[in-house]
């Protein structure tokens, strides 16, 4: 199957990013920090350059972009501009690494009704999605941050919304327990739509500040297994990418500085486990 990862949790430098990936065999990253509070997308042409013929060289091929845009950082009362420059600017760069998915988000509130919250991002979905159909690139939604995300109805409401080609789901198996959604019940109203898919796990934890911890895959309340059971049965043939977030949390702050041979242990641990996983299940 084809396996790829946040690489960035075991270290912001590329090198160690590719080091584990090569430990686990794996042809695939997902972009996103390229160096200490650096986002892939916001590198300069020469530093892009250097970065995309260094994957080459080590064989090493980008599945999707983790973009920014829309993100749990820029609420939908934000500027729209920064969103729409940063898709230009990645563009043509998707087609230099020859990645056609770049993940986003649906605009956190900020204190909007929700109707005036939907209607906006409806309508600059539709504008970036104009501008990925043009550039020939896919937008992911990830079922995180923003109105799509607070559940299926509303996943399958901006969809059936915007209405384009362009637009796709991004499945995360760990999401819907940390949001208190049911993962299954999620995961069956939108599987039909799904285009990748991030694995992570979660275990409710009334210790945690949180209320729930990262897991190993299969060992939370994800209902990881069931739904590589599923996606085999369905025929599901695209990148499943692992985002394990037990050393680094790159969303709040907490790269593996200072820990990376630690991260990459479990990184690589994460990845065997996630081997036995899809192949069991």
């Amino acid at each position: 199957m084809r396996f790829a990862g946040f690489a960035d949790e075991v270290s912001v430098k590329l090198d160690d990013q590719i080091e584990a990936l090569r430990a686990l065999g794996w042809p695939g990253i997902e972009m996103r920090l390229v160096g200490k509070g650096l986002h892939f997308d916001d590198v300069d042409e020469a530093q892009f350059r250097a970065i995309a013929d260094r994957l080459d060289a080590a064989g090493i091929q980008v599945v999707a972009y983790g973009s920014q845009i829309a993100n749990w950082s820029r609420r939908v009362s934000g500027s729209f501009d920064v969103d729409v420059e940063e898709l230009r600017r990645i563009i043509p760069r998707m087609h230099r690494t020859g990645t056609r998915l770049v993940r986003v988000m649906s605009y956190p509130n900020d204190g909007w009704p929700d109707a005036d919250w939907k209607t906006e991002v409806v309508r600059r979905f539709r504008e970036l999605c104009r501008i990925a159909e043009d550039g020939g690139i896919t937008l992911g939604h990830e079922n995180c941050d923003g109105w799509a995300g607070q559940g299926p109805r509303e996943t399958l409401d901006l969809l059936d919304a915007v209405q384009s080609p362009a637009l796709k789901l991004i499945y995360d198996t760990g999401n819907p327990v940390t949001y208190g959604q049911d993962p299954w019940a999620f995961y069956s109203a939108v599987r039909d739509h799904i285009f990748h898919v991030h694995i992570k796990d979660y275990v409710r934890d009334p210790v945690s500040p949180s209320g729930y911890r990262a897991t190993f895959p299969g060992e939370g309340a994800g209902r990881v297994r069931e739904i590589l059971a599923d996606l085999k049965g369905r025929g599901y043939k695209r990148w499943f990418s692992i985002e394990p977030h037990i050393c680094s949390v790159i969303h709040e702050g907490r790269d593996a500085s200072g820990m990376e041979e630690r991260a990459r242990e479990v990184f690589v641990t994460y990845g065997r486990r996630f081997e036995e996983l899809y192949r069991l299940a």
